[in-house]
């Protein structure tokens, strides 16, 4: 062999020790400051599809730094944001941390229990499961945790019990509740007072690039800019009307924008990261959900949210990383779920599921079999409760009142898949559809009869075109990415648990995992 092969493959094997060697000392660095940033309604293919107009810092700096999970998802049918949220927060199935959506009847008193039961104050009593911030909170002395999200319903579930715990109010100001603290630090009192979030808000939504560089077509209250002037005038046809500065937040990108602005003043002013004890922050990203809902993720709407976003992480990440020692920082990056192509977009042939026709069809069919009452007493999120104090005391037998209504309901267009809870509690289904239904299933709070809508169907809601709730993959298939202190540079391609999330976070951190948490550590990114 030649000098110059062997100077080459001498090289080549000091450059593969340098790299085992970053490897290694990646992954036993302990993160001082984990972040959680969850976008609403990101679904899989998102980054990817519009990796060419972001920019190096955000998306791409995540992307190509981190270790990215190509095949990450959610085996359950019930893909909501609080259900999910849970998910991520506990590595639970929702079959295990009960929360099941929103809201749910109590089967003694038929009356509705809302998941964040006050709006007045906001709290996590209906919560379970601990979750991750709960369990730093509870095993690292010392440590802290924040969460900030738009909506009191994300904030509460993805934080938990204990910690700092942010939202917007009705007049775009910060809030907590005293489930968290009993005042508001003067530092948030301070913004609100000044009104510093409607800063954020503009008077008109206009496209951040030339509409040249859009992928999407579909588009209703953006306005587009062009190098030209016709194109600079161009928009679509009008879908919303914003009552208030409030709903401006939620359905534009200033949502998201002011959402990461609150993160890094509470990175700042609670010194997030400045010790050797673990700190949390959690962020969820809720106006890029209530965006994908009202335009559909076929729309330059959603689009421009993502390279508005863009830039808005890439901020972040540069200061997050300038305010902790060493940069050790671990920055997790995903979604809460996907979301269905737009009911109208014509990809597929979809409609819309009307919930209030099917719950009074239902209780009419009831009311021929057995006689006149309110059998039905709720329909919400694919669960349908029945009245069970009227079925006992007809002396009707449960379990074949749930299969008559199951077996009734598949007659509806629109409904793929109809099970009883009866057959949910007494059987095991390991495969399947019967498998993702039965995971978000949670016996003293799920209907007794859950529905799964055939592809593309989603249920009519006012200012949704689009939405999640399914075991379909656009639902169900979302982006995960691990970044910094911790991890490599790497690429997983096998599938992945999103319980997984927590219980790899526990053992980055060097803490128990969450006490219900069903997911696997992620090896590949620990010592």
């Amino acid at each position: 062999m030649s000098n110059l092969g062997l100077r080459v493959m001498k090289l080549k094997f000091i450059l593969l020790i340098s790299a085992f060697c970053a490897l290694f000392e990646a992954h036993a660095t302990k993160p001082r400051l984990i972040v959680n940033i969850v976008v609403g309604s990101m679904r899989a293919e998102d980054l990817n599809r519009y990796a060419s107009n972001f920019s190096e810092g955000g998306f791409k700096r995540l992307m190509i730094g981190g270790t990215v999970y190509t095949d990450s998802g959610y085996d359950y049918q019930q893909t909501t944001t609080p259900v999910s949220l849970a998910t991520l927060s506990t590595g639970a199935m929702p079959s295990t941390h009960g929360v099941i959506g929103a809201r749910w009847m109590d089967y003694t008193t038929n009356q509705s229990v809302e998941l964040i039961s006050s709006t007045e104050n906001p709290s996590p009593e209906q919560l379970i499961a601990p979750t991750i911030s709960e369990t730093l909170l509870r095993h690292a002395a010392g440590s802290q945790s924040v969460t900030v999200a738009a909506e009191a319903t994300s904030a509460v579930v993805m934080n938990g019990r204990g910690g700092s715990c942010f939202w917007l109010d009705q007049h775009c100001g910060w809030t907590s509740s005293k489930a968290y603290i009993e005042t508001l630090p003067e530092w948030i009192t301070r913004s609100n007072r000044e009104h510093y979030n409607l800063s954020y808000v503009a008077a008109e939504w206009r496209t951040l690039y030339d509409r040249g560089r859009y992928i999407n077509k579909r588009h209703w209250d953006i306005s587009l800019t062009g190098k030209n002037r016709k194109e600079r005038t161009v928009q679509g046809s009008g879908r919303l009307k914003h009552g208030s500065d409030y709903e401006r937040m939620l359905y534009t990108p200033a949502g998201n924008t002011a959402v990461l602005g609150l993160a890094k003043q509470a990175i700042a002013q609670y010194g997030l990261g400045n010790d050797e004890i673990p700190d949390i922050l959690n962020i969820y990203l809720d106006a890029s959900r209530r965006i994908v809902e009202a335009y559909g993720p076929e729309s330059i709407e959603v689009e421009d949210t993502y390279y508005r976003l863009d830039n808005d992480l890439a901020d972040f990440l540069t200061f997050l990383l300038a305010q902790v020692k060493n940069k050790e920082v671990l920055v997790v990056l995903t979604s809460d779920h996907g979301t269905s192509p737009a009911y109208d977009a014509g990809s597929v042939v979809a409609d819309r599921f009307n919930e209030r026709q099917f719950e009074v069809i239902v209780n009419g069919f009831l009311n021929a079999r057995y006689g006149t009452g309110k059998w039905v007493t709720a329909f919400d999120s694919k669960c349908l409760w029945l009245n069970h104090n009227l079925i006992y005391e007809r002396g009707l037998n449960l379990s074949e009142v749930q299969n008559e209504v199951a077996i009734f309901a598949m007659q509806f267009r629109g409904v793929s898949h109809a099970l009883a809870a009866t057959a949910m509690r007494t059987s095991y289904f390991g495969s399947g559809y019967a498998r993702k239904l039965q995971n978000s299933f949670y016996p003293r709070r799920s209907g007794d009869v859950i529905l799964n809508l055939m592809p593309g169907w989603i249920e009519e809601q006012e200012r949704v075109c689009s939405t999640s709730g399914s075991m379909y993959g656009y639902d169900t298939q979302v982006p995960l990415i691990f970044y910094g202190a911790g991890v490599g540079m790497q690429r997983i391609s096998r599938r992945v648990d999103m319980t997984s999330v927590a219980p790899t976070l526990a053992r980055i951190a060097g803490i128990s995992k969450p006490a219900a948490s069903e997911g696997e550590v992620l090896v590949e990114i620990v010592d």
